[in-house]
């Protein structure tokens, strides 16, 4: 697994590896509207803090203890069903609602600032990481996302069952399954399954 993968357990209780290819879509695994709803994982702002220790910013550096307030879980909560919309959009050649757009602009802004430890000479992050700086990190990425090379690449995994978003950085950009792992090995069992009937 790499620092960017994230270790799911689906309904099955199958685990696989999934790489969502962005913050601000890897935030979708922590719930949502709808369908999502069965995934939600962001209680308590001590949730969010948790979650975050395995995340991309975690990859990048350490968090420490992310200090989030109650109104900014609803905050970073509020982001995420609003990145839903725009990444299933995106997902099916769709142009996102303005509205949504603009939710994202209003929640760019600071993100936690790097920082060269100087007792290790690695990268760190200024702390303490709150969480608006967090909502900053995944709307700023957003950003990046919508107006940059990848914004076309957003997928939804081609299983019917599965909900999985993300963003294909593969080299042909022909990525359809969100684990080989799981829905791809799937769709190649039973397409040799009718094959043989």
């Amino acid at each position: 697994m790499t620092a960017t993968t994230r270790l799911l357990t689906g309904r099955d209780g199958q685990s696989f590896t999934f790489d969502p290819g962005a913050f601000c879509l890897e935030l979708l695994l922590t719930g949502g509207p709808g369908g999502y709803a069965y995934w939600e994982i962001l209680h308590t702002p001590d949730d969010l803090g948790r979650w975050l220790t395995e995340s991309r910013l975690a990859a990048i550096a350490p968090l420490g203890e992310p200090r989030v307030s109650p109104a900014e879980l609803r905050a970073v909560k509020a982001f995420r069903d609003t990145m839903l919309t725009v990444a299933l959009a995106l997902a099916h050649g769709e142009e996102p609602a303005p509205e949504a757009l603009e939710t994202i602009n209003d929640a760019a802004g600071p993100a936690p600032r790097p920082r060269i430890d100087p007792a290790t000479g690695r990268r760190a992050w200024a702390g303490p990481v709150t969480g608006t700086q967090i909502l900053g990190a995944a709307a700023n990425e957003a950003v990046d996302l919508l107006t940059g090379p990848h914004r076309d690449r957003v997928r939804e995994c081609a299983a019917s069952n599965c909900l999985l978003l993300f963003v294909d950085t593969s080299r042909p950009g022909r990525r359809r399954w969100c684990s080989m792992e799981r829905c791809g090995n799937r769709n190649k069992v039973n397409a040799y399954r009718t094959r043989q009937t």
